[in-house]
């Protein structure tokens, strides 16, 4: 029995991976030109069947599924790293206002300043993450009751609210700032090159670093306060560490392929129900990987559909995602209020 029980994570890894890599074949096969899968592999270890099976895949779907990987990954880790640093199942980078910031930040840069480029913007990106996140703890501690975690979502939806109409009316006023927000608004994969890629790569790998290191700590934190402390941590380091994580995966993310919400909600509620069946319980050191790796996993999928539905045209995962991660919200929401009652 104890030995099954240890094979269960091994089991839950595999699979997931497993099916991470069918997702990323699929996401290379499939779209406005669907292309075999065995002509995939082929393209894939340098034989393609032709030069345009060959560009499709190296020059767009690659890319593109790269992209996928990296951001949601992000999007994923971020979320179940804001839920264990505030103690709030409602936490996510899109629901408390941190993408807006994001975004807000980078249409500022843009339509002020003039900056054009990927690295000149990704820093905005970051400090409005960051400026984003804190307005929203504050309102979220404001009143007699202190913080809950229905008043910090509301809090979220009424900074990512105010924040939102401001990026827009910044943007109606300035036509350059008005391409690159509808460019990525929405929430897409599309229309993107490799270099984006790698210029927001090293950045959420530093992040993401950050991340898992912290779930020995956040174990910890998951006991309260007063036991973190007694057990050696530093809860202001350790939070220092998450907010810093946070601002460069959310960050990231959304320079990449712009402020997609609900992700960093329903994955790490995904990842905790799996890693109940697996015998794992509520342990940081596996929610976190799982989290990385199934976000990914509704990203691409979100990606691909919106690629078939309405071929040739596409609708943007940011729109499929949010589709599935609204009903979740108010389930979410509604639950929280009832137990507070």
């Amino acid at each position: 029995m104890t030995r099954d029980r240890g094979l269960r994570p091994v089991l839950l890894a595999a699979v997931l991976a497993a099916l991470l890599v069918v997702l990323c074949l699929l996401s290379i096969a499939l779209g406005a030109l669907n292309i075999p899968l065995d002509q995939v592999v082929r393209a894939l270890f340098g034989h393609p069947d032709s030069t345009r099976v060959e560009n499709v895949i190296w020059s767009v779907r690659i890319p593109r599924t790269a992209l996928g990987l990296a951001a949601g990954a992000a999007l994923g880790l971020s979320g179940a790293l804001m839920q264990a640093l505030t103690r709030n199942p409602l936490a996510d980078p899109g629901v408390l206002g941190v993408s807006a910031g994001a975004s807000f930040a980078i249409v500022l840069s843009v339509a002020v300043l003039g900056v054009g480029s990927v690295l000149g913007y990704i820093w905005f990106a970051f400090a409005g993450a960051l400026v984003a996140s804190v307005l929203v703890y504050l309102l979220g501690g404001l009143g007699r009751s202190g913080q809950t975690p229905v008043k910090l979502a509301l809090a979220g939806v009424a900074i990512t609210s105010l924040l939102t109409s401001l990026t827009s009316a910044i943007a109606l006023t300035d036509p350059d700032a008005l391409n690159r927000y509808r460019f990525w608004n929405a929430g897409s994969l599309a229309d993107r090159d490799g270099g984006v890629v790698l210029q927001v790569l090293p950045f959420l790998a530093v992040g993401a670093v950050l991340a898992l290191s912290s779930a020995p700590a956040l174990n910890s934190l998951a006991l309260g306060d007063d036991v973190a402390a007694s057990l050696g941590r530093r809860l202001g380091l350790v939070r220092l560490q998450g907010v810093a994580a946070v601002t460069l995966l959310t960050g990231g993310a959304v320079v990449a392929i712009g402020p997609v919400v609900f992700v960093g909600l329903v994955v790490p509620h995904v990842a905790r129900v799996l890693a109940q069946q697996a015998a794992i319980g509520p342990d940081h050191r596996w929610l976190l990987p799982l989290s990385a790796v199934l976000a990914p996993c509704l990203v691409l999928t979100a990606d691909v559909i919106g690629r078939l539905v309405v071929r040739p045209s596409e609708i943007q995962a940011g729109v499929l995602v949010a589709f599935i991660g609204a009903p979740f919200f108010i389930a979410l929401v509604r639950r929280r209020r009832l137990a507070e009652v």
